[in-house]
């Protein structure tokens, strides 16, 4: 199984409205791609300030091996959301940390 780890630096501006929203996006990913296992959404509670670098926001994907996120990766539906993401966040692809694990 493969854990998809993403930590966000959402904007200032965006609304828990906005995050919702991009969450549900994320989460419906599921009907599309057979072997997604699980999707949760976290707040990042660390007192670790200074390393947290304001990745106050975290999601996770449970894949059922490495190809069912290799196809997540390329599916048009989590490129568009990707974007959105990107365009959500602090600096673009600076603002989106990623870390997959094997467990």
């Amino acid at each position: 199984m493969i854990r998809h780890i993403v930590a966000l630096k959402f904007s200032s501006d965006v609304s828990s409205d906005k995050k919702a929203e991009l969450y549900r996006e994320l989460s419906a990913l599921s009907d599309h791609i057979d072997g997604i296992l699980d999707f949760r959404i976290f707040a990042n509670v660390s007192p670790e300030v200074p390393v947290v670098r304001g990745f106050h926001d975290v999601f996770w994907f449970d894949f059922q091996n490495a190809h069912v996120r290799d196809a997540y990766l390329e599916h048009p539906a989590h490129k568009a959301v990707g974007a959105k993401l990107v365009a959500a966040v602090q600096g673009g692809l600076d603002g989106i940390f990623v870390v997959d694990v094997e467990l």
